[in-house]
């Protein structure tokens, strides 16, 4: 049984990493795929990073999920590897091509929205700006003409408009988006026969568990999943793949480096600062009031570490996003759990440290 993603929306969306052989309908309550923030992203940017061999299945299984009541329509999407290049004379590259049909608004990027109605012209396409360089200097030539050609399956196809997607690691140098029709024309007719990706979009106030519960009993090899399932899915995949386990190694190395840094330099305040602080035991002073000066320390180290930090971290995504064509972009969730995770390294640090003060004997001291 082939694998056909099915992203349903009052939305829908695919997942092949997760059941390679099982049709995927994606349920989702939004009004359309989101490639920026929701589905597509997570299917078609993030998740392709994960995959090369997306599923496919006959167009006919779409249709018949789209026979429950409450559904407005159902659209497939398309999406394919095609070998590019810039002109006749140059290396050809592989690129990722998206398709769909232009007549309906599939994606929730407001640079593809806008500009869908050029994709009605045939052998059209817009192009990543993202895109590896190695496919040629599109977005400088598209600032001073309204288009630009280049070779797709050593077909000729005119590049009329440019968006933000973002390339991957390994699979491709770029993305393109084009029509269903373009598409037949470049791989032919019978491509359109066999869909990566379904989109259903029904109507508000249905009832999603219901639709997916449905879908899946009467549509063979259909596995529906709802936005948030994906997602969790996809990123399952991402955490459980070698890369990311390297990379949480390397995170975990840096905290315990982290921790044995900060250890050090409070250690060396609290060894240089002894005496005063065995003269504050002498006259009073309890060791909770003096270990909270060591914690304050570390506290403070943690927040002016924190922004330097941070501020050198933007700089590098923009770098990175700039070198590699992979847009990076830091959230709040991101930064907040690094902002919590220096805090806590500073603070076992002080913990750390704090055993020397807690040790320290005015009459031993003097």
């Amino acid at each position: 049984m082939d694998c056909l993603p099915i992203y349903i929306d009052r939305s829908g969306e695919e997942g092949k990493n997760v059941l390679e052989m099982e049709v995927y309908v994606l349920i989702e309550t939004s009004t359309v795929i989101n490639l920026a923030h929701s589905i597509e992203l997570r299917l078609l940017s993030i998740s392709q990073t994960y995959h090369r061999n997306y599923g496919r299945a006959d167009r006919t299984r779409l249709y018949q999920a789209a026979a429950f009541d409450g559904i407005i329509f159902a659209e497939p999407l398309y999406l394919k590897y095609g070998t590019w290049a810039y002109d006749k004379e140059t290396i050809s590259y592989e690129t990722r091509v998206f398709a769909y049909n232009p007549q309906i608004q599939v994606f929730n990027l407001p640079e593809v929205n806008r500009q869908q109605a050029k994709l009605r012209e045939p052998f059209t396409a817009l192009f990543d700006r993202l895109s590896r360089s190695q496919l040629g200097p599109i977005p400088a030539l598209m600032a001073t003409k309204p288009t630009t050609s280049a070779i797709l399956n050593n077909q000729k196809l005119t590049v009329n408009g440019l968006f933000n997607l973002g390339s991957s690691f390994f699979l491709s140098e770029g993305n393109i988006v084009t029509s269903d029709r373009t598409f037949a024309e470049m791989y032919g007719s019978s491509a359109l026969e066999q869909v990566t990706l379904g989109i259903i979009r029904v109507k508000p106030g249905t009832d999603i568990l219901a639709l997916k519960l449905g879908i899946e009993r009467a549509v063979p090899g259909i596995k529906a999943l709802t936005h948030q399932e994906l997602q969790t899915r996809e990123l399952q995949f991402q955490d459980t793949n070698p890369s990311s386990t390297i990379f949480n190694f390397g995170a975990v190395m840096g905290f315990i480096v982290g921790v044995a840094i900060v250890y050090q330099v409070l250690y060396s305040d609290v060894s240089d600062h002894l005496s005063e602080y065995a003269t504050l035991k002498a006259i009073g002073y309890s060791n909770r009031s003096l270990l909270l000066v060591i914690f304050q320390e570390a506290l403070f180290l943690a927040v002016l570490g924190y922004i330097p930090g941070f501020t050198a971290t933007l700089g590098m995504y923009q770098l990175l996003t700039n070198l590699t064509r992979l847009e990076l972009v830091m959230t709040v969730n991101l930064a907040l759990t690094v902002f919590i995770l220096t805090l806590l390294m500073c603070l076992i640090s002080a913990a750390i440290a704090s055993n020397k003060l807690r040790a320290a004997d005015p009459a031993d001291v003097f």
